[in-house]
């Protein structure tokens, strides 16, 4: 499934700051892929990372297994020292092992994630090390094309809300006034948040 835009730009241009926006911008096409396990793994590999060296490394990485698929019971079994060289770090390497063995444990490869709400998807996967909320939001949006999920903490769209509504709050202050400002955004603050990242990548 993937986002419903018609609609979504039909509720969003209601808002006089991301009318601009849509008018201006015109978001890329996307092609989820519907695999949190994946998904997950990829994110551990690129997190702190720029676009393109997060690209190069998950490609090294994938070229670790025989079908370029990081399958869960292969990683297990790849030496630590293997990922290191492809230029996973000690803690990614940890993490990345941690969602494997998660998943085995758990028998969630063939998971149907669709009945599961938000909340209880950030609460499952989160018991991983080395998973946080923000990581599982991203697979939300990314992965399972939910489309109303809002990262408060994301700081790509703390830039862009600031910019786009001239706000000055920082920390608790500004995520209540970023609160404030989506509710008006639901049913669709995933869609509104990729008009705040693709604003920020113009700018």
């Amino acid at each position: 499934m993937e986002f419903n835009f018609d609609k979504a730009i039909l509720h969003l241009s209601k808002d006089s700051g991301l009318k601009l926006l849509i008018e201006h911008i015109t978001l890329p096409k996307r092609n989820p892929s519907k695999d949190v396990y994946s998904g997950l793994i990829r994110s551990i590999v690129s997190q702190q990372l720029s676009v393109k060296a997060a690209s190069t490394i998950h490609g090294r990485f994938l070229n670790l297994f025989e079908d370029g698929y990081p399958n869960a019971i292969a990683l297990q079994n790849l030496d630590s020292t293997q990922l290191r060289a492809v230029g996973l770090s000690g803690q990614k390497t940890n993490y990345v092992k941690n969602v494997a063995q998660f998943f085995i444990e758990n028998d969630l490869f063939e998971k149907d994630w669709t009945a599961v709400s938000d909340h209880e998807i950030i609460v499952l996967l989160t018991q991983i090390k080395g998973v946080g909320k923000w990581t599982v939001q991203m697979i939300l949006m990314f992965v399972l094309s939910r489309e109303d999920v809002f990262p408060v903490l994301d700081l790509g769209v703390q830039q862009g809300i600031k910019e786009v509504y001239g706000l000055t709050e920082e920390k608790k202050e500004l995520h209540a006034k970023m609160e404030e400002i989506a509710e008006a955004w639901k049913p669709f603050r995933s869609i509104a948040c990729l008009y705040l990242w693709a604003a920020k990548d113009i700018k």
